[in-house]
């Protein structure tokens, strides 16, 4: 096959030069680790998913993507925690893995307020084995890793390019997403490993976090119930249909970075650790959020106001002009058709306009 789909959206991502043998997608029953673990099988590729399963939320959901994930033949799943070094180093001399697409990690910037530690087993330990069962691999190519527009803090120049300053983080997940860069960056510069950081923002999309947003609003709409609403809704997001994300993960994947670059390169889309925002290029109120969602179900939400939530930030807006450049980054699904979308797979998965529970996109 030459193209994917999500929710019935077709995707048709350039040619894959660069990328050989079977791919290793850490986190793979997670949101994204999903989506980008099933569109590389529907591109015929080989996909060792390698995910621990944690209860950080309904672990039904991860359970039900793995059931789509493995109907396809060249799927293996490993149940393995990544700050195993031992569990991994196996799963590597297993595999002639030569390509990572490295998106386990514990999320959420309000959890970190409270359980702190998971942070640092997952995002510090996890993310150090897979650079270091990348550094010893034959043969490897390239390690695309998830980082976050969290890095930027309180940054208030919008749109957040590339080049800003990203030394306040606001959360301890964001300081692990920074320590994340700073450690590939380490690693590429020592070992000239290709390593390429991706910088999410505000993902969403069908079978996406029971945590997130878009997940919580409708939840508590269908069912009648209060939503938080931070900051009076007038946060603002640059957000980003999952669909655009796997294909930036995609293109990131096929352009490897140059780990011979001159250390002056290390942050251009040529250099030995580039980095990339991969966003939707398109800032949207929170209250227009729920107002599109609203719209969707067919339903008022009951909203209770509330002030910011510590460790937040007001607004977050991606410059994409280095995706762009690099591997022809072009998200192309607005707020309005990815949250519609997203509704049709609630509402599918959960069976609220129909008795019978289906799994499909």
């Amino acid at each position: 096959m030459t193209s994917f789909s999500i929710a019935n959206k077709s995707y048709n991502p350039p040619i894959f030069n660069n990328v050989s043998g079977p791919v290793l997608v850490t986190g793979a029953a997670g949101f994204i680790g999903f989506h980008a673990a099933k569109a590389l099988l529907d591109l015929g590729f080989e996909v060792i998913g390698v995910d621990n399963m944690n209860p950080y939320y309904d672990v039904q959901i991860k359970n039900d993507r793995t059931k789509i994930l493995e109907a396809y033949s060249g799927y293996t799943l490993y149940r393995e925690d990544i700050s195993h070094i031992d569990g991994m180093k196996a799963i590597f001399e297993k595999h002639p893995v030569t390509s990572i697409i490295h998106l386990a990690a514990q999320a959420g910037v309000r959890y970190s307020l409270t359980h702190p530690f998971s942070y640092l087993k997952s995002n510090i330990d996890g993310f150090l084995t897979l650079l270091e069962c990348a550094r010893h691999q034959k043969n490897f190519k390239h390690m695309v890793y998830a980082s976050s527009s969290s890095v930027y803090g309180m940054n208030t120049r919008m749109p957040f390019t590339e080049e800003d300053p990203v030394e306040l983080p606001m959360s301890l997940y964001a300081a692990t997403k920074r320590a994340n860069e700073l450690m590939a960056q380490s690693y590429a510069h020592l070992y000239k490993i290709p390593l390429t950081g991706l910088r999410f923002f505000t993902v969403y999309g069908p079978w996406g976090r029971p945590d997130m947003a878009a997940f919580k609003f409708v939840k508590a709409i269908h069912e009648g119930t209060p939503i938080d609403v931070y900051n009076h809704g007038n946060m603002a997001r640059d957000y980003t249909f999952v669909g655009d994300t796997v294909m930036g993960i995609l293109g990131a994947l096929n352009t490897p970075a140059n780990p011979d670059a001159a250390s002056s390169q290390k942050t251009s889309s040529q250099g030995k650790h580039p980095v990339f925002n991969l966003g939707n290029n398109r800032l949207e109120t929170l209250s227009y959020f729920i107002e599109v969602l609203e719209k969707h179900m067919g339903k008022s939400a009951i909203k209770n106001m509330l002030p910011m939530q510590p460790g937040d930030v007001p607004q977050t807006a991606a410059d994409i002009t280095r995706a762009q450049k690099a591997f022809d980054y072009a998200p192309t699904t607005s707020i309005n058709d990815g949250l519609r979308l997203f509704v049709e797979w609630y509402k599918d998965y959960y069976g609220v306009e129909s008795p019978k529970r289906v799994y499909s996109l």
